[in-house]
């Protein structure tokens, strides 16, 4: 990797946080849970990256950060998938309990 490459995925990072932020800071409050559990899923993209870096590495260095990359990505997927559990037995109708006793 030359020095140019190296600043075209600075940039790139750079540019996508930034990116990233303004678009997280204008979903209102009552959207972000609904929003963040459904895209979690889409970490599982990372997880895939993760393992196309390991399989490139050759480094002590790749290998971390491909480990480390693999673990945040499974840890938003089921994550993501937890939210979106919990959400909906927020909806599920509760078994109905009669006070009334029948004589």
């Amino acid at each position: 990797m030359n020095d140019l490459d190296l600043l075209t995925a600075i940039t790139v990072f750079v540019l996508s946080v930034l990116v990233g932020i303004e678009v997280i800071s204008k979903v209102p409050a009552t959207l972000h849970t609904p929003l963040m559990s459904g895209s979690n899923a889409v970490h599982g993209i990372v997880v895939v990256g993760a393992m196309l870096i390991a399989a490139e590495a050759h480094t002590w260095a790749g290998y971390t950060l491909a480990f480390v990359a693999m673990v945040f990505g499974a840890m938003n997927v089921v994550g993501g998938y937890v939210v979106t559990d919990r959400m909906l037995r927020m909806f599920k109708a509760k078994p109905r309990t009669d006070d009334r006793t029948e004589v």
